[in-house]
């Protein structure tokens, strides 16, 4: 499945744009931190769409998603099928090599009687950005029909498994059935979710401005909902979770490298973006469905685009509560994770076992924090095709720690840091690994309003070592400054107090 770059530019600027609409609601004031204790809407009320085509859709038909009622198992089948059939035809006319999506009924017989499942070698953005992204397809048209997480996850493995059969004629690949469905998934919920948070407003019936822009965000969301009117209009209920929004844009520079190639741009324009969604500690808010809790963060540059895309939320667990000062959730997390900082590049689809949480250390300074510790199957290599490999495939433990330390309305403090392991567990080669690691610190200032600057350092070191290629250190860091657009939740702190 060879797509084109353009679609990476596209959703970097689609997503960036859409969610400056999303969790940054009408409020024009930075309010002080309040605690959250308003109602719970009204989950049984009736959202109306304007489609004139469906105006007579019969009650008994339209989406329900409290109860279930109007979901469609026949709807999304046949929609990834149709994408698969268009997406091959447009591949075999316009990819090279052509011959590779000629496929027909003898074909779709060999792949599922004689073929052998392979690691396929695809290049790394398309087998670790494009299939996810393909698989979140396969997922949205069958989340927004109204499937849960879990019935959406199989529709995204049911069409990646028909793509490897009846898409192309390669073998079968078993990364992308790893990649696609699973990555896709995770991301494709994200996307889900971020669209219904822009379609969902105070008086039920979202806009014209917001429905395109929740198409942008997940575009098969906005296909349902523009192809069945009506049937499909009910939007789906956040039940009001705590949102922590952040926008960011400016310039970056190349502070230090070693070992890098001379081709490293120095310099360039930066935006960033981050939501994280149903943070611990609001009351009544409860996280009985998967993702109720999220982290969303894209990173995108003039050097190479999308330099990373991670996304990780929670699939089972429960909350906890330590005295009057601290709130927070643990259980089992699933992330998806592109990272790709001009040099080397890291991907891991994974599951992880970890806690969120939220302390107040005074009466207006809190710290909030995530630490994860999983295993998953990823990728990671150089950008050089040289005396190396492009990148290597194996069973990848990782670590995630993320603090920000929060100073009222005014700064904020942030630290993220990331380890990857990508062994020769489970790896074609049987041999070499990949260690890399990524930090970044940032400090906010907020001016007036929801507006501030940041100051921003980021550092991401490989140790890479194979048999018969000579041991590889290398190291990139960053700085760069931005200017910071803030949601209506500010620094995003829950107050419970």
């Amino acid at each position: 499945m060879i797509w084109r770059s353009a679609v990476t530019r596209s959703l970097c600027r689609l997503i960036s744009v859409a969610l400056l609409f999303g969790p940054t609601g009408p409020s024009t004031t930075f309010a002080e931190p309040r605690p959250l204790t308003e109602p719970e809407p009204d989950h049984s009320a009736e959202v109306v769409g304007p489609p004139e085509a469906f105006k007579h859709t019969s009650p008994a038909s339209q989406l329900d998603w409290d109860s279930g009622r109007g979901k469609s198992y026949v709807i999304p089948a046949a929609g990834i099928l149709t994408y698969i059939f268009l997406l091959n035809q447009y591949d075999r006319h316009f990819v090279e090599p052509r011959d590779e999506y000629r496929t027909d009924g003898s074909t779709i017989r060999q792949q599922l009687t004689d073929s052998k499942w392979v690691i396929d070698n695809d290049q790394f953005k398309v087998n670790q950005f494009l299939h996810p992204y393909g698989g979140s397809v396969y997922y949205g048209l069958a989340r927004s029909s109204g499937l849960s997480f879990w019935e959406s996850f199989l529709y995204s493995t049911a069409g990646s498994f028909a793509w490897e059969i009846g898409g192309e004629r390669t073998n079968p690949s078993i990364n992308d059935m790893i990649t696609t469905p699973i990555g896709g998934s995770f991301l494709g919920e994200a996307l889900f979710r971020m669209a219904s948070l822009v379609l969902e407003v105070d008086d039920g019936r979202p806009g014209f401005v917001r429905e395109v822009v929740a198409a942008a965000i997940s575009p098969p969301t906005g296909f349902n909902r523009l192809i069945f009117g009506r049937r499909f209009d009910a939007v789906f209920p956040s039940y009001t979770p705590a949102t922590f929004f952040r926008l960011e844009a400016g310039g970056t520079r190349t502070s230090s490298s070693h070992n890098v190639s001379s081709g490293v741009r120095e310099h360039g324009a930066v935006g960033d973006l981050t939501l994280t969604y149903g943070l611990p500690g609001k009351p009544g808010y409860h996280y009985a469905r998967p993702f109720d809790y999220f982290d969303f963060h894209l990173t995108a540059v003039t050097a190479n685009t999308l330099e990373s895309l991670n996304t990780r939320g929670l699939l089972v667990g429960t909350t906890y509560a330590s005295g009057d000062h601290t709130r927070g959730l643990w259980g089992l997390f699933g992330s998806y994770d592109y990272i790709s900082p001009q040099v080397f590049r890291v991907s891991s689809t994974a599951l992880s076992l970890g806690t969120v949480w939220q302390t107040w250390l005074s009466e207006r300074i809190a710290l909030q924090g995530t630490a994860l510790g999983g295993v998953g199957y990823g990728a990671a290599g150089s950008i050089q095709r040289r005396e190396e490999r492009d990148y290597h495939y194996g069973l990848t433990p990782q670590a995630l720690l993320a603090l920000r330390l929060i100073f009222g309305n005014r700064a904020m403090i942030d630290f993220t840091g990331r380890e990857y392991y990508v062994s020769h567990v489970l790896s074609p080669e049987g041999n070499g690994q990949e260690n890399i690691m990524r930090g970044d610190a940032a400090f906010t200032l907020r001016l007036f309003d929801r507006h501030g600057i940041a100051l921003r350092y980021a550092v991401a070191q490989r140790n890479a070592g194979y048999p018969n290629v000579e041991y590889r250190d290398q190291t990139v860091s960053t700085v760069s400054l931005m200017y910071v657009l803030l949601g209506a939740s500010g620094f995003g702190t829950v107050d419970w107090r």
